[in-house]
Formats: structure tokens, sequence, C-alpha cells
């Protein structure tokens, strides 16, 4: 059924795109091959109303007008100006930005409507590479599942319905929102828009969106406020005063406190033994107290006697707290809340493979295995598309009218010859997933100028000329999904120096803060790229002291000096596949269970966790793959009362050690549960 609806509807689009006239629907009922065949007229009028919709679904401009003079009758055509791809000429540095922009949303959501972008703009001649890999990798990642209706319904503007679980509550909120827009800030996405129940413009971030988003399709579509700027609506947040600490930290630790320091005192240094005075600010104690905690036994408050006495109260319910009970396995959470990432095949993607297969193939060298990957198919399914396509063509279906395919050549050498098919020469327009993508994309590479992306001025021709080909509702939706990238001037700085090296084919000396392990290392790293994902540049290199391509995040970057030598990539060294994120499991990685009170849920929004279970209270148990316990050991003292250890049981009594010896530098304390007696401080 579903070749033969394909085959109906392909023959429409010919027949609508070779009229000049409007015909009416019982002339296309006696001229297309596919519906006469149905028996009743109301068949045909359910038949035929579902394919103008699923056509215009794809993107096919529908024409009514009047096809019956005498009686007034609706009449249908497809326009070619309507129907065709914009000329749009691109110079060499303009293709080059465009296909990198592309690349953007390779691992995520958008990844296919970006990809056929390219596709459709090469049918058209258009020299867009999609395999050129410059030094810089931009990679968009869309996991949330409330990801693709939101995106939908920002498009379509249309209000959605969905349930949203703060942070700190145990229950979920009903909201309905008339979204304007969506902004990544830190990595993650966040949707803008008006609360009706609120009556007020809220943000919601899309990860603690729980269950199914559910697109409203009654009532008028969204408007959106002029002038609203989504990236400053999404990034306000209160200004709280500024309060200073002191802290006394032990040498060669605590490097993250450390790097915020506004004031450092060493202190005795001989075995390593010694501390060193930080004086820094802080605007939230809790904020504060759970970074102080983390580093343990090697951090402790001097003052104020404020945080002092909240840190201590702290880590003592770290470690009074008893050894928990084996939890048993757990079960994932996706399922609980409904989400669901995958999704089976449409009826119509057939039709758009062949939409935009024919002008991609005439005149070109084409084979089969380019289109079987392109599109993620089987060899032997692209094949059967031919041998579809072969059956098609101008009302007649005479062997003049039809579409011509050498279906030997394909099965035999792979070649794809396709002949007879003016009538879909020309590529079918952009769509408004395929236009956007691109343009938000475009957005993202100039929030990274300078680190290996081609000049600001490339950038805005080409954005120009795509928002010129794309119409103004494509460029309203563009306009609406905003990327920001989170580098400081000091990572901005190191991004500029690493992308010079590698266009100079230099080796990088760099002093790095592990994102593992309180240390700071020497490395020396031949660069291979640059990549953006998750808020974040990352330097993609071969390291000299681990012999691996190894990631380094440029914000943890603390010292880099180009060393005046060429990098050497060892034979047989590439780049890593990206397809799963820069942070990737492993077989040896350490398996473990964290219990989370619902203040501390956001740990499985920052965090990828094998499974999330709810639990009565509205927290979860997560469990996580690390190649590093100890990073765990230190997450956990950050939560404190908020979370713990479950499992691996020795981790979770190393943590409680750990506490009891950060304790020891505090005097006694009230805790909630009665005095403590505490050592006094570090002398």
């Amino acid at each position: 059924m579903s070749r033969k609806k394909t085959e109906r509807q392909l023959n429409l689009v010919i027949c609508l795109l070779s009229t000049r006239r409007h015909l009416t629907a019982q002339e296309i009922r006696e001229t297309v091959h596919g519906y006469t065949e149905v028996e009743t007229e109301s068949a045909f009028k359910r038949m035929f109303e579902r394919d103008k919709r699923e056509l215009r679904d794809s993107g096919i401009p529908i024409e009514i007008g009047t096809g019956d003079a005498i009686s007034g009758e609706d009449g249908y055509r497809v326009r070619r100006g309507e129907y065709e791809l914009a000329e749009l000429t691109l110079m060499p540095d303009e293709a080059l930005v465009l296909g990198l922009a592309a690349r953007a949303w390779r691992h995520a959501s958008l990844g296919s409507a970006a990809s056929d972008a390219l596709f459709k703009l090469r049918a058209a001649g258009v020299p867009v590479d999609p395999g050129a890999a410059p030094g810089l990798t931009p990679a968009m990642r869309t996991d949330e599942p409330a990801f693709g209706p939101v995106w939908q319904a920002v498009r379509d503007r249309r209000p959605i319905a969905f349930d949203y679980r703060k942070p700190g509550r145990a229950g979920t909120e009903a909201r309905e929102l008339e979204p304007w827009g969506i902004v990544n800030l830190r990595g993650h996405w966040y949707v803008v828009g008006h609360d009706r129940l609120r009556g007020a413009r809220r943000v919601f971030r899309l990860s603690r969106v729980r269950g199914r988003v559910r697109v409203l399709d009654h009532g008028p579509d969204v408007v959106v406020p002029e002038g609203v700027d989504l990236r400053s609506v999404a990034a306000e947040h209160r200004n709280e005063p500024e309060r200073t600490a002191r802290l006394r930290v032990r040498t060669d630790t605590a490097h993250r406190l450390r790097r915020n320091a506004q004031r450092v005192v060493a202190g005795e240094r001989g075995d390593g033994s010694g501390w060193d005075v930080l004086t820094l600010t802080y605007t939230d104690l809790n904020t504060f107290v759970g970074r102080v905690a983390s580093h343990g036994a090697d951090a402790a408050v001097l003052e104020p006697a404020e945080a002092r006495t909240a840190v201590a109260q702290h880590l003592a319910a770290v470690a009074g707290r008893t050894q928990d009970s084996d939890p048993g396995p757990a079960r994932s959470g996706a399922g609980e809340d409904g989400n669901t990432t995958g999704r089976g095949a449409r009826s119509s993607d057939q039709l758009r493979r062949l939409l935009m297969l024919v002008p991609y193939a005439l005149g070109r060298d084409v084979r089969v295995a380019e289109v079987a990957e392109h599109f993620d198919l089987t060899e032997k399914q692209v094949v059967d598309d031919l041998r579809l396509l072969w059956m098609c063509g101008l009302p007649g279906y005479t062997p003049g009218d039809l579409i011509d395919v050498d279906l030997d050549a394909a099965r035999e050498s792979g070649e794809i010859i396709i002949g007879n098919a003016d009538t879909l020469a020309q590529p079918l327009r952009l769509t408004a997933d395929e236009a956007a993508s691109l343009v938000v994309g475009l957005s993202l590479l100039e929030a990274l100028e300078g680190s290996g992306v081609p000049e600001s001025e490339a950038l805005r021709r080409v954005a120009r000329k795509l928002r010129d080909a794309a119409g103004s509702a494509v460029v309203d939706l563009a306009d609406s999904v905003q990327v920001r990238v989170e580098d400081d001037a000091r990572a901005e700085q190191v991004r500029a120096t690493c992308s010079e090296a590698l266009g100079n084919g230099q080796r990088l000396h760099l002093r790095y803060l592990h994102g593992y392990f309180d240390r700071v290392d020497d490395r020396e790293v031949d660069p291979m790229g640059l990549v953006v994902e998750g808020g974040h540049t990352f330097l993609e290199g071969y390291c000299r002291l681990r012999r691996d391509v190894r990631f380094f995040r440029l914000d943890r970057v603390l010292d880099l000096h180009v060393l005046p030598f060429a990098a050497e990539i060892p034979e047989g060294v590439g780049r890593r596949d990206l397809s799963k994120g820069v942070l990737q499991r492993s077989g040896a990685d350490a398996v473990i269970t964290l219990e989370l009170a619902p203040d501390a849920r956001w740990v499985t929004e920052d965090y990828v966790c094998e499974s999330v279970t709810d639990l009565p209270d509205g927290g979860v148990r997560a469990t996580l793959h690390t190649p590093a316990p100890a990073w765990v050991a230190r997450l956990a003292l950050l939560l404190g009362p908020q979370g713990h250890v479950v499992t691996p049981g020795a981790l979770a009594e190393e943590v409680r050690s750990e506490a009891a010896r950060a304790l020891e530098h505090y005097e006694t304390v009230q805790t909630s549960t009665g005095p403590v007696e505490i050592t006094s401080s570090p002398t």
C-alpha cells in the first residue's frame, strides 16, 4: 500500500507541475494513475484530500484556483516558481561556511534536515562540500525528548502544553505556553514564551519537561512580541550582592577554587603539606558551600562565620550518613515519563527522497552507494526506489511519458542513469526545517569567529543569500532559535591560539586542569581540530603523554604555548566519531548509583545517566558510568545532604571518611541532630 501511495503522489506532483491551468479534482481523478482504481467518489475525495495535505507537509506548494469557469469549481496546480529552489550562487568561501553550518547538526535531531538541504543545493549546482573537514567541528546536540515538538510548535507558531518539574520540587506543574523561541545556553536548551496559566513571560529548561509535549491545534497562532531578545530573556538573572570569604587550601590542591580567587597568599611549601590562603567572592551561600565541600579535607573556610558553619553542617551530614542497602537493578526513567527518542519511517520519506534524487542524478555521475549512504538506506532499497520511479511520469503513461531509469546499470555497476524527467529537473525548495537548520548553524559559527571559521564577511554574505532564498517564514523561524557559546575571555584567547597552531601545523604545550581529578597536568598535544559541544569548546589532539587522542576543554587550560616545531600525528590516528558526544562510555568504566533529593535532580540533567528511577519523595536514583570514581566522590561531597553514593559501598565509605577528615578543620557546630564535636582549625 505504501509503495502505491508513493507512486500515486509522485504522479500527482508531476501532473500538477506540468499543467498550465488549474485542474479540477475530477480531471485529476481521470488523469493521474492511482486514482482511477478508486471505486467511489467519497473514497476518492478522502484519498485526494489526504494526498494534498501530505504533499503540502512535504513542502510542495499546491495552489488553489478556478478549475472550471462555468461551475466555479476549484482547481489545483503547482507553480514552478513556488516549487523550485531559488537560485543561489556561492563563492568558494561561502560554500565552505554553509557546509560547516550543516555539520553543526550532524549528530542532532535536525541532522537529516541540514543534510537534505545540502543535497538539494548540490543538485542545483551549488558547490557545497558536506565532507569538508576544517579545523573546527561545531556539534549541536538535542538529546532532550521535548526538543522535537517544541521546535515544531515554534515553527508553526502554535501553543504547547506540558508538565514541568521545577528544581527542588517533588511533583510537576501543568504549563500552557505560547512559545516565542528556543535558546541554547551553556549546552542546555530553553524555551522562552508567554505562560498562559501564570499570565507572564517564562523560561523553561527542556530537560525538566516531563512526559509528552502537546502541540495545541486550536485557537489563534502565537504572536511573538516585537523586539523581544530571546537570549537576554533566557540569560537574565537576579543580581545578588557579592560576599567575600577567606579559605585555607592545601598546597597544589583545590585548583578550581584557586582559579576564581582574587588573592592567593602562599604558605609553607617544603614537603607539600603547607597551606595557602585564598580570598574570593560568592553570591549564593549554598553554591559556595558545595564548592568548598567538594574538595574535602584539602579546603576549609576561615571566614565569614556564616559560611564556616554552613560548610561544617554540610560535611557533618555526609559523615553521619549510614550505609544504604543494595537497591537492586535500576530501570530507565525514560519510559516513566513517556518520552521516546525514536520513530518509525514515515510514508512520505520515499516521496521526498525521489523528488531529491531525480534532479541530483540528472547529468551527474551518481552511484547507488552514495545515495544509500546519504539517506541511511541499503543499496537494495535505493534500487527499489529507482524501480518505483521507473513506473511514474506524465499523464498518458506511455513509454515516452514515463521517466527513464536504467535499472540494469543500477543493479550491476551501481551507476544511476535517469532520463526523460525534465518535469522534476529542478530541486524542490528548502523546507522550513532545512533552511532554518542552516541559518542557525551559521549563527553558531558567527559566535566562533576567529577559531578556524572563515572570515566574518563570508559568514555575513552566505547568511544574507540563504535568508533571501528561503523566504520570510523561514527567517522568522531561524531567528527564533539562538545559540550561545559560553567561553570567557580567557577561553576565547586560548581558542584563537589553538586555531592558529592548527593552521600552522604546530605542537602545543598546555597546563591543564583535569576534568576528573583535582590536579594540573603538563601536556604536549598535536592539535587535530576544535570541537564545540554543550556550550563549550574542546581541543581535539594527539596527546604525547597518553599516546592517544584526547579532548581538552578550553576553559580548563591554565597556560598555553605554541611550540617551535611541527605537530606529528601518528599514522593511522584519526579524529574521533562524535555521534555519541565528546565524552563517551568505555567498557572499563565504573558503574555507580546515586540517590538524589529533589534539589539535586540537576545531576541527571547535567550528566549522562544510564538509568533514572523516580522515588516517592520526588527524588531519583540514578546510575552512571565513569572512568574516575574519585570525581563522583567529589560530586557526593558537593551534594552533601542532597545526594549520596549508594553503590559501590567502598566508594560511599570513602566519601564519608573524607567528610569526617574535612570536619576536623572546624570548631564544634550545631547540626539538625545535635552538637558535633570537631577539633580546631588547621595551623
